[in-house]
């Protein structure tokens, strides 16, 4: 059987975080934070939520 190994629901740690709000505040749109971060554009927008950041849209 071969080994899995996936990055699912990973715990976010606090340079992560820091990242997070880095880059919203810069201005960077959703899917720019998410390749900087190696995370889904879900789980960064969900974490984003949680700690009151606010994402640009985009356009």
């Amino acid at each position: 059987m071969a080994e899995i190994f996936t990055k699912h629901r990973q715990p976010w740690k606090a340079d992560e975080v820091t990242k997070l709000r880095t880059l919203a505040g810069k201005g960077k749109g959703l899917k720019e934070i998410a390749k900087a971060l190696n995370r889904s554009e879900e789980s960064t927008k969900e974490r984003a939520k949680i700690d009151g950041i606010g994402i640009a849209k985009l356009r």
